[in-house]
């Protein structure tokens, strides 16, 4: 039997399916075998010598650019995080090209923005996590802690008639913010004294409830265009010691961009 082998070469994802297929074989007439010979023409061993020399072409050629993603509805991660400015602060803004998380949805989503410090980093959403079907993002950093962002529609929770767009007081009142969504967030039921602290704060056009937790939780709350936004902020009790006012701040800075809608 006659083997010719094509030589292994990397090859480019749209040509692995032809992995596995690169020997041609021609079967002695007169030998015996169990195997039915194969008439291989010229045609199809030619081609063969070609493929394999496109392959390497394309591999070797150093002026041949890997494919981008291009921006647009972009499942999953799309980079949104500036570098440290001399402060140490990063400033994150939902980038346009962000597709919705599992359960978010594929709708237009007013881009969110907040800030945080050096050292952390987006990380994958997993639909596994709790509630991660309306996680949108979720970030983390060794020192300081971890985050999450919620987008959960209002239709979840209430009756809105089509055109209208509630503000997060007429959805809720405060008093009762945690009882209701505090078991989502935190995978367990949120008393009154679990909360040490909550106030109500305008920024620009929207109202947000705010809420330090005694676990070392933090919450940040609006709504806008039939979604609550919510932004929640855990870290444990070393890191709170050392980072509990850096917590605050990306609380406080949590703000809709509805300028941008």
């Amino acid at each position: 039997m006659l083997s010719l082998q094509i030589p292994s070469i990397p090859m480019p994802t749209a040509f692995r399916h032809l992995q596995g297929r690169q020997t041609c074989r021609v079967y002695n007439a007169g030998a015996k075998t169990n195997l039915e010979p194969k008439n291989v023409s010229r045609r199809h061993f030619g081609g063969a010598i070609s493929l394999a020399g496109t392959i390497f072409s394309l591999t070797a050629d150093p002026t041949v650019q890997p494919a981008s993603a291009v921006m647009g509805m972009t499942a999953g991660r799309v980079p949104g995080l500036s570098p440290a400015n001399a402060d140490g602060v990063r400033h994150y803004t939902r980038p346009e090209g962000k597709s919705g998380g599992h359960g978010v949805g594929w709708t237009e989503i007013t881009p969110y923005s907040f800030d945080v410090y050096d050292g952390w980093e987006e990380v994958p959403v997993s639909i596994a996590d709790p509630g991660g079907t309306e996680i949108d993002a979720r970030f983390s950093s060794e020192q300081d802690g971890g985050l999450k962002v919620v987008l959960a529609p209002v239709l979840r929770f209430a009756n809105i008639d089509e055109g209208l767009n509630p503000t997060i007081e007429e959805l809720i009142p405060l008093e009762r913010f945690m009882a209701g969504f505090g078991p989502e967030l935190t995978q367990s039921p949120v008393e009154e004294v679990d909360i040490i602290d909550k106030f109500v704060e305008k920024r620009g056009v929207l109202t947000y409830y705010n809420f330090e937790l005694r676990d070392h939780t933090l919450v940040a709350a609006t709504v806008w265009k039939k979604r609550v936004f919510i932004i929640c902020i855990k870290a444990s009790a070393r890191q709170w010691r050392n980072s509990a006012e850096k917590l605050r701040n990306t609380m406080k800075s949590f703000n809709i961009l509805t300028e941008l809608a």
